[in-house]
């Protein structure tokens, strides 16, 4: 069991969970995860880690709500407890040094990309970061990028903050910088990092994805992470979740990636089922 520090919902539908695990904390890299059980019995899940804290030996975990065990994670509060957290997992990103970086994250991925920056600022990068949202609302932890980024830009749907459209406009936004980048690093949903790839192919510009596939076990045994890169099968867990992303079966991958979307949508629209916090845990209530 694991303690929970902060929950808390920093844009509709997003939440920060911090739990203490000092012996993940001492040992975790930007662009690990760890693999998280709410509840006794639940679902394994596995979630990048958006921040760490050898001082106070906590991980934090920024994670989208989108069905029964991450609604379960979200109506967690400061003092409860998840019945597993176990990692690090997964190979770290590679950091390079004095580099021109652009990071381009959207969803979650604006939190696991955090750390990344993080290091690359240390390694002596020369970082850029995009944010890309539906609306200005849905994008968080800007002030965190300012002081990692030479420059912040942003892309928003409704044109609410930055560049209006999605992430069709990457073109637009490297045009406008200073020097063309030497690697992007994206992490978000499978649209952003497959559209990202695509485009980068297009301009001759290496790319970096840090891939989010269904997961079972995280350590090569199940198998249920694998994915096609150029044409040998690799898993996630183990070969990754970092990639070469001109090298990925996109089309396979997103199939993959939907396999259980009608028991995430089944389980919101049933109006009696839902996770509740009772007596210091979430609980299933019908």
């Amino acid at each position: 069991m694991k303690k929970v520090i902060e929950r808390s919902m920093i844009v509709p539908n997003m939440h920060l969970l911090e739990i203490e695990a000092p012996e993940i904390a001492t040992k975790v890299r930007p662009g690990q995860f760890v693999i998280v059980i709410p509840v006794e019995e639940g679902e394994r899940i596995p979630l990048s880690i958006a921040d760490y804290d050898t001082e106070k030996g906590t991980i934090s975990i920024v994670f989208m709500e989108v069905g029964a065990s991450t609604s379960a994670l979200a109506c967690l509060k400061a003092g409860d407890e998840v019945a597993t957290c176990v990692g690090p997992l997964g190979n770290e990103t590679t950091i390079p040094s004095s580099e021109n970086v652009l990071l381009v994250g959207g969803c979650y991925g604006i939190g696991s990309l955090y750390p990344v920056a993080k290091e690359l600022k240390k390694k002596g990068n020369r970082v850029s970061t995009l944010l890309e949202a539906r609306s200005s609302y849905l994008i968080y932890w800007q002030n965190r990028f300012i002081p990692l980024s030479e420059r912040i830009y942003t892309i928003t749907r409704d044109g609410s903050l930055g560049t209006k459209g999605h992430i069709s406009r990457l073109p637009d936004v490297i045009n406008s910088m200073p020097e063309k980048p030497d690697r992007i690093i994206v992490n978000g949903c499978t649209y952003l990092m497959a559209h990202t790839s695509e485009i980068t192919k297009e301009l001759g510009i290496p790319v970096v994805v840090n891939l989010n596939p269904i997961m079972i076990d995280g350590t090569g045994m199940c198998g249920v992470c694998r994915v096609t890169v150029s044409g040998q099968t690799k898993f996630a867990c183990v070969d990754g979740p970092e990639f070469d992303g001109h090298n990925i079966d996109w089309k396979e991958f997103l199939a993959r990636r939907k396999a259980y979307m009608t028991e995430e949508a089944l389980f919101f629209r049933k109006s009696d089922a839902r996770f509740a916090h009772k007596e210091g845990k979430c609980a299933w209530h019908e």
